[in-house]
């Protein structure tokens, strides 16, 4: 029996024994790399935002190296241990230089987004890269004294440890066969760069340069409207800007945030009052909301939004800071960042996300075409084309939540053409498991000429528009074959009949270097493994994170 109680989406499992276990993983990390420093603290008489900054780099590189093989995870933790030191340099620098150092602040975190252009790998370091200077956010918002430069070695050395920490329990626990920690995440379907120019922007460098014009407002209103407590105004506009997929889904995400910190704001207020500071309860509750957070974070943003405002108003609390007297100051200071973020990111090189939903549909349906193409007698090259059909339709669902949101305040109906190519997915698997007989194989060619047609169709280029195929009998790859199609008449109703016929080539489909698996959404895992090729137990589990080859989620 099914232990999926709760489907966002069209058939997403949330409410998994795997996001528990994941969860239950991630803590165990946190609560050693807490246990660390405290031992590390103590010994050799730090401040106590070192504490801080091993709980909150543990918390986030668990999600960000999630599925990461040795190689990579010793990589991220050098890039991770210097740019420890460089954030805690930087913290120093606000306290004594505060515009210097928040100019430093600025350019150090836009660097790491626009560094992502330079491929995979830039991308993940600069993923790594972007952690402590979030957790430094956090720390000044406690209050924190300027330190000697050997200080930075120490951040160093935490950052370490707690990269130590995360690499052993996910390994570990991949190692005793919990699959959602196992293998390695592989990087998207490689394609051909386009080269920018004056017309097209690299979508990395549009996101710098939304997230460099955020961040220097957030500083200069939080310092001057909020004075101390300017680190949750920045925060929250890091939040919002931070891998932004169109300008809907910014808005999307800026109001959860917002409602979701202001909700946790309020709870954590009326809890943290019930204990005096420095209460060990209170340490207790922290670890417990983060764990809650790490897992409800798959059901919604607001919820993960509203659990970690709330273990940091708890935190906050624990040292001293009167939670009711600053409940009006935090809230505003969280409205003002989420303001800021949406501001920047619908006007400084906007994206549209009608745009963003065009190519990301032309990408799965490019992947769909390479699928009905596969010789039938190579059922290896038959899975690894489902599997780049997979991933393709991951980075579809990655824009669905804003879309399915327009959708049920009745501002447009794009949804449709998400759950449409998503409806894709199980005939799709269903064709990858059985032989195509000769009797269907006309309708396979019908529907792989359909897809080109709606492909025309989407970019505007003149060819044959789609239509309809005829039921092509009762097998059951006729049966798939004929789902597929009616899932295309609703991307054709949508976007109508391509132009007047031209010749020309079609645009080539994206590949994926052999013998490796596309990362794969929770949500469209298929029901059976596959008896050979990408074995579907061995996919790498994605749940809503994946970056393109140029570091933009676009």
């Amino acid at each position: 029996m099914s232990t999926n109680l709760i489907a966002i989406g069209r058939s997403r499992p949330v409410w998994r024994p795997a996001a528990l276990r994941a969860a239950a993983v991630t803590m165990a990390a946190v609560l050693s790399a807490y246990a660390s420093a405290i031992w590390i603290e103590h010994r050799a008489h730090l401040h106590v935002d070192i504490v801080i900054t091993a709980v909150a780099v543990a918390m986030t590189l668990a999600r960000v190296q999630l599925g990461a093989d040795p190689w990579d995870r010793l990589i991220g933790t050098a890039v991770l241990a210097a740019s420890a030191a460089g954030a805690s340099e930087v913290s120093s620098l606000i306290l004594r230089h505060q515009i210097l150092g928040d100019a430093a602040f600025t350019a150090a975190v836009a660097a790491s987004i626009w560094i992502r252009r330079f491929g995979p790998r830039a991308t993940k370091a600069g993923t790594v890269l972007v952690v402590p200077f979030v957790t430094l956010l956090v720390t000044h918002a406690e209050g924190v004294p300027p330190h000697a430069a050997s200080y930075d070695l120490w951040s160093a050395l935490i950052a370490g440890v707690a990269a130590f920490w995360v690499a052993a329990f996910q390994l570990g626990a991949a190692a005793v066969g919990l699959r959602e920690q196992r293998g390695r995440r592989p990087d998207a379907p490689a394609k051909a760069a386009a080269e920018p120019t004056a017309r097209r922007i690299a979508a990395s460098t549009r996101m710098a340069c939304q997230m460099a014009v955020a961040l220097a407002a957030a500083f200069a209103i939080g310092h001057r409207a909020f004075h101390d407590h300017w680190p949750w105004a920045v925060l929250t506009a890091f939040i919002v800007c931070s891998g932004a997929r169109g300008r809907g889904d910014v808005l999307h995400k800026g109001v959860l945030r917002a409602a979701g910190a202001a909700a946790g704001t309020v709870i954590a207020t009326w809890i943290a009052d019930a204990f005096p500071p420095n209460d060990r309860w209170s340490v207790v509750i922290i670890f417990a909301v983060l764990g809650l957070a790490g897992w409800l974070r798959e059901i919604s943003y607001a919820w993960w939004a509203g659990s970690v405002t709330a273990a940091l108003s708890l935190l906050y609390g624990y040292f001293g800071q009167s939670a009711s007297s600053l409940l009006q100051t935090r809230l505003e200071a969280i409205l003002v960042g989420a303001a800021i973020g949406i501001a920047a990111s619908w006007l400084v090189l906007p994206v549209r996300t009608r745009d963003v939903l065009k190519r990301r549909l032309a990408d799965a349906l490019a992947a769909l075409g390479d699928f009905l193409g596969a010789p039938q007698d190579d059922r290896a090259e038959i899975r690894r084309r489902q599997g780049r059909f997979l991933h393709a339709v991951t980075l579809l669902e990655q824009i669905a939540r804003p879309l399915r949101a327009q959708r049920m305040l009745g501002l447009g109906r794009r949804a449709d053409l998400v759950d449409a190519v998503h409806g894709c997915v199980e005939p799709v698997g269903t064709l990858a498991a059985v032989s195509v007989s000769p009797e269907s194989e006309p309708l396979r060619r019908a529907v792989a000429a359909n897809v080109g047609a709606i492909r025309r169709s989407i970019g505007r280029k003149p060819g044959a528009s789609y239509q309809p195929v005829p039921s092509g009998g009762r097998s059951t790859a006729a049966v798939a074959l004929a789902d597929l199609d009616a899932a295309l008449g609703t991307l054709d109703a949508f976007y109508g009949p391509a132009p007047a016929p031209e010749s020309g080539p079609e645009p080539e489909t994206t590949k994926t270097k052999p013998g490796q698996c596309p990362e794969i959404h929770v949500s469209i895992i298929p029901k059976d493994s596959p008896a050979d090729g990408c074995n579907a137990t061995e996919w790498p589990v994605s749940g809503t994170k994946t970056t393109s080859t140029d570091g933009a989620d676009v």
